[in-house]
């Protein structure tokens, strides 16, 4: 037996084992860091604490002028350092009932959706189940259109039709059920089917629409082989403590359980849910104002998506507007360069506008969920300058992509 071969060979295979045990070690703590805790839940508990006696008085002359003047109608809540610094719910939950709404009211967050689809395609990137660069066929092999990425999904650079407009005129043309949700799988059908015409060439400028969370959401279904609920109930909503917050679709719900009320711009129209609510991933997801302050802590503290993954998402993938707005991964950003790091989302769909903010720098969180979409949303610089923020205005997008007045936020 030759011993000089045999010393080196159990140095590589011992070299090897211990990077296969580190390798082990970080992935066991990349879990742990995921599985709540009894301090998760008390730190949890305490962040959400408020006194309504000590709130800011200013934010609440505010938001009781907006109310008055301007007819904001929901909930909101402005945290700063860990500290909700002022909260309220004002207004109906249902017109039609005269239902009040209550702080831990649920609200359908339209297009804040998104900002959890991006999370979710950004875990399975780390779980290594996609990529950024995986074309759509690679999961729906009739797709029509070439040269559409995972990434280009992602930034609203896919080119694509906004299926929410297509879906609706096949649907009244045809006389199809109005009511019975047609899910993500059922939309990806028609649109191989149908094939319709892109707005523009992949990768050619930032359009926002719809359809492109719509195919994310469907490529998370399609990878992980749950629905997007399931999925996003066990990997962001439970490990964050979220109690209030669910996926409620048309698809599996024939009536969305919960009682706050969409109304379209006056008390007279209340939106009925109707099969545009079926697909998800583009919207879907219901939450509250203390639920939306509980993701801001676990998406700061990396405990959904590691940090590389993270500032990936937060960086702006188009030409800025007006030299300080952009896109990144499902993220609308406010990137100055004297100015703080702003990321946030806003939300319009049937009879519900919002505005969630996050200031990076600054640790504060701006929270407007409202139901009765008549523009109050508009009137917050005030509020901004209050706060010493970057002023963020829902119309920084108009002309660049989003179509003003309409569905598309």
């Amino acid at each position: 037996m030759n011993f000089k071969y045999i010393i080196p060979a159990i140095a590589i295979s011992l070299t090897l084992l211990t990077a296969c045990n580190s390798k082990k070690s970080e992935e066991k703590k990349a879990a742990d860091a995921k599985i709540r805790t009894k301090d998760d839940d008390k730190a949890d508990s305490l962040l959400l604490v408020y006194n309504p006696t000590k709130g800011d008085k200013w934010i609440a002359d505010f938001v009781d002028n907006l109310h008055k003047k301007y007819g904001f109608n929901g909930n909101m809540l402005v945290a700063k350092d860990g500290k909700i610094l002022y909260e309220k719910a004002i207004g109906w939950a249902d017109y039609l009932h005269r239902d009040s709404l209550k702080i831990n009211s649920e609200f359908e967050l339209a297009s804040i959706t998104k900002t959890f689809t991006g999370t979710a395609i950004m875990q399975l990137v780390e779980a290594k189940k996609l990529s950024l660069n995986d074309d759509v066929k690679k999961f729906f092999p009739n797709f029509p259109y070439d040269g559409i990425t995972v990434k280009l999904l992602l930034t609203h650079r896919s080119g694509m039709m906004n299926y929410v407009y297509f879906i609706d005129d096949i649907w009244r043309k045809e006389k199809r059920n109005m009511k019975k949700g047609v899910t993500n799988q059922e939309v990806m059908d028609i649109i191989a089917e149908r094939k319709p015409n892109p707005y523009v060439k992949p990768d050619n400028r930032f359009h926002y629409n719809n359809s492109n969370f719509m195919v994310l959401g469907a490529i998370i279904e399609k990878v992980t082989g749950q629905r997007y609920s399931q999925y996003m109930m066990e990997h962001i909503f439970k490990p964050a403590g979220m109690k209030h917050t669910h996926v409620y679709s048309t698809t599996e719900y024939e009536k969305v359980p919960v009682d706050v009320v969409g109304h379209d711009r006056t008390w007279k129209y209340s939106v009925a849910q109707n099969f545009l609510d079926g697909p998800v991933g583009d919207k879907g997801i219901y939450s509250t104002v203390h639920d939306l302050v509980l993701y801001d802590k676990y998406l700061k503290s990396n405990r959904f998506i590691n940090k590389q993954s993270t500032d990936s998402s937060y960086v702006g993938r188009n030409k800025p507007v007006n030299g300080h707005f952009n896109y990144g991964y499902g993220w609308r950003m406010f990137d100055g360069e004297k100015m703080d790091k702003v990321v946030y989302h806003t939300g319009w769909w049937h009879g519900f506008r919002h505005i969630y903010v996050r200031d990076l720098d600054k640790n504060i969180v701006v929270i407007f969920l409202g139901n009765l979409t008549n523009g109050s949303l508009m009137h917050l610089d005030d509020l901004y300058k209050h706060l010493n923020m970057p002023i963020i205005r829902k119309g920084a997008y108009h002309g660049n992509g989003s179509l003003p007045g309409s569905d598309e936020d």
